[in-house]
């Protein structure tokens, strides 16, 4: 099992990313799927979820940021808009199957002028 994320980067504050999670090795369709955060010096945060059932959300950032899958891709997204500098952090993707849990390699986000 992968998965991979990209599109993290720095950006303004106030500017927008969109991160991408691709899952391989796996029924991607059957895991719900979660974006999580670590920033340095703090313990990792789930920012966003999303059921593989019904599509359901949950988001602990919420207002700016957007969750959503294509099962046909195998893909994960996070959009995130009005970045301040404390969404600064690494972001993973996580995979959740009962017990069972996959996780990314991460990708930095820094929001800095």
């Amino acid at each position: 099992v992968q998965l991979v994320e990209s599109g993290g980067g720095l950006v303004q504050p106030g500017g927008s990313l969109r991160l991408s999670c691709t899952g391989s090795g796996l029924t991607f369709s059957v895991y719900d799927m979660s974006w999580y955060r670590q920033a340095p010096g703090k313990e990792r945060e789930l920012v966003a979820g999303i059921s593989h059932t019904d599509g359901s959300t949950t988001y602990t950032v919420k207002g700016r940021f957007t969750i959503s899958r294509d099962n046909a891709k195998k893909t994960l997204y996070l959009q995130m808009n009005s970045l301040k500098s404390e969404d600064t952090a690494v972001y993973y993707c996580c995979a959740r199957l009962n017990t069972l849990r996959y996780w990314g390699q991460g990708t930095q986000v820094t929001v800095s002028s």
